[in-house]
């Protein structure tokens, strides 16, 4: 009657084995580690074997290193050493490299043959970074008012309006005229074409006539809130990029957003890759007149702008840009066939693909640049404080002559390296930052905080777990040690899907576990207290096992179901450490089921299934 066939019991030892295999990697502490990258991309042959002297020769114990074309790992034994390390590393390499601190996985080759890997750990419990950044509004409004100045360009030229001049400046777009009548005229087309956006002003200055334009106070709220909201939807973009699990990002104020990146494995591109701006701009090559003259006098041609390549050069663009990086809605590096060099391979919208193939068709055997445009964030020591400034890179990584037509995908050349290459796609691909954002706060969660949390975690499921061990056995006797087994394999199945899904364990993720080790027996004792009501009624032994599973049944699902969903619904609409909880939750409460029902079934079956009338101890 109680016998399950031998496929069941198979599948179960089965699902067993395979839980303790995924599960074992976390039984190996990952090690402290120092990472180092060459900003050029490739790495000196032996510096591994000079660093690990290096840190040897200062009474540091390294664990291991490896070094590969563009990465070093070196390995210590201890958070102290690895600060320690880091330090000594940074003054012996100087600019140029890039040093990160590291946890690195220790699990052995064999189980990383078979995909095993420890589960992710969140910033509470493995470190990682904590950002502040603030968005440089005023940088967004000056970029707004560039915009205008173009389009202000092409509006008076369509029109046949003749102006002196149109000059962007911080706050507001001046254009200047040679007598009263022809101002008014742009006045009134101007005013037509931007209503809602800007207020403008005609003042008289000497013999001309200025008319300025500004944004009004609505636009420039919604300029603002547009340049917030569309860092926050490219940071997003970049860290996913980035491959963190779970990370946090969240508007703080009106102009600033809180970045969390829980146990990231270079910290330094992270920071890097967050705050950069990088964009492109296509343009004409100006091609009549002499770029190095015009550096020489200092006289650049009227609708050119003058710009330098990577070796220094001179090089005279038109002003009129073909499309900008705001156009690409994919990006990827790879190696031109031709060259053998870096490039990355672009792919435009509908609209940016209509412009290129309509300036490129008029254009074919012309000169084409790309510049590369970059705002970093640096910091300076004026007077004994730091003081933050942006700094804006504008150079020419390409010049090409047009072909012929140019459409929706193309590719550009020019990079110094793979690593410049891969970094350029992942910020064309993830889409630029509508203003220049800096880092007004940064910390380090260390992995000391997060060891204590990771023992405080572990002893409260350990002191749960065996409250509710000792608990069965007391009272259910042998029934009570099939659930306490059952409870072992439920905590080995949730780490091992854990690990083997990538899912983050956080705090409210262990809160979750130790919420689950209290539910996973729940349904035994449904199941144990029905059988003693067989029991008691006068039915065989066998037939009290029998209904005791069968009747408990409808109830263990309605219970656990009703909760799955809640911790669905938790899933869907919480985040972060709310995700955290969610998920544990949810595997916590499939994996007991499995457990509880038949995995339990499965032990009672083997001790008295082959019994005609056993004595049951429960």
């Amino acid at each position: 009657m109680n016998r399950y066939p031998l496929w069941k019991n198979l599948l179960v030892l089965l699902v067993i084995v395979v839980a303790a295999l995924y599960a074992a990697p976390n039984l190996y502490p990952e090690d402290p580690a120092v990472q180092v990258s060459h900003e050029g991309g490739t790495l000196e042959p032996g510096l591994g074997e000079r660093l690990r002297k290096l840190l040897e020769d200062k009474g540091l114990h390294v664990k291991g290193v490896e070094q590969g074309p563009e990465k070093l790992l070196i390995r210590l034994t201890s958070t102290e050493d690895q600060l320690k390390a880091a330090d000594l590393i940074k003054s012996e390499l100087g600019r140029g490299y890039i040093v990160a601190l590291n946890l690195a996985p220790a699990t052995p080759q064999w189980l990383q043959a078979i995909n095993a890997k420890p589960m992710n750990l969140g910033l509470d419990l493995r470190g990682g970074v904590y950002f502040l950044l603030e968005v440089d509004m005023d940088t967004a409004v000056r970029q707004a008012m560039n915009r205008y100045e173009s389009e202000f360009r092409t509006e008076l030229r369509n029109a046949k309006i003749r102006y002196l001049g149109v000059r962007a400046g911080k706050r507001e777009v001046t254009v200047k005229f040679k007598d009263e009548q022809t101002a008014r005229q742009a006045l009134e087309l101007l005013e037509d074409q931007y209503r809602d956006e800007l207020q403008f002003d005609l003042v008289q200055e000497g013999e001309a006539w200025v008319l300025k334009a500004r944004l009004t106070e609505q636009a420039e709220r919604e300029l603002k809130k547009f340049a917030l909201h569309q860092n926050l939807t490219t940071l997003r973009k970049r860290v996913n990029e980035l491959g963190v699990a779970e990370p946090v990002i969240q508007q703080q104020g009106e102009n600033r957003v809180v970045v969390q990146l829980p146990g990231v494995q270079d910290t330094a591109r992270a920071k890097e890759i967050l705050g950069a701006t990088a964009t492109l701009e296509f343009r004409l090559v100006d091609e009549e007149h002499d770029p190095f003259l015009a550096r020489e006098t200092g006289k650049v041609p009227v609708g050119s702008r003058l710009y330098f390549d990577r070796e220094g050069n001179p090089i005279l663009l038109k002003r009129e840009v073909i499309i900008t990086g705001d156009r690409i809605v994919d990006a990827a590096s790879g190696i031109d066939s031709q060259s053998g060099t870096p490039a990355v391979y672009i792919t435009l919208d509908a609209k940016g693909a209509r412009r290129m193939a309509k300036v490129s068709g008029e254009n074919v055997g012309k000169l084409m640049g790309v510049v590369f445009i970059e705002d970093k964030v640096e910091t300076e020591t004026v007077d004994g404080k730091p003081v933050r400034k942006v700094r804006r890179k504008e150079e020419v990584i390409n010049v090409a002559r047009i072909r012929e037509q140019l459409s929706k995908r193309f590719q550009i050349t020019g990079l110094d390296s793979t690593r410049e290459a891969r970094n350029l796609a992942l910020l064309l691909r993830a889409g630029a930052l509508a203003a220049p954002m800096q880092i007004v706060e940064e910390r380090t969660v260390g992995p000391s905080l997060g060891q204590q949390n990771i023992e405080q975690g572990f002893r409260s499921v350990v002191i749960g777990f065996l409250l509710v061990v000792v608990f069965m056995a007391l009272y259910y006797r042998v029934f009570g040690l099939v659930a306490d087994l059952a409870l072992f394999a439920n905590l080995l199945l949730i780490v091992a899907i854990m690990s083997m899904i990538g899912a983050t364990l956080t705090l409210p993720g262990i809160a979750g576990i130790v919420l689950t080790v209290g539910m996973a027996v729940d349904a035994n004792v449904l199941i144990f207290e029905r059988i003693r009501e067989e029991l008691r009624a006068g039915n065989s032994p066998q037939a009290a096992i029998q209904a005791g599973y069968a009747k408990a049944f409808s109830t263990i699902a309605d219970a656990n179901i009703t909760t799955l969903i809640a911790a669905l619904v938790l899933f869907g609409f919480g985040t972060g450490p709310i995700k955290g909880f969610a998920v544990t939750l949810s595997i916590g409460i499939v994996a007991s089921m499995f457990t509880a029902i038949v995995g339990t079934r499965a032990v009672i079956n083997l001790i008295y299934g082959r019994q005609r009338r056993p004595r049951l101890a429960i």
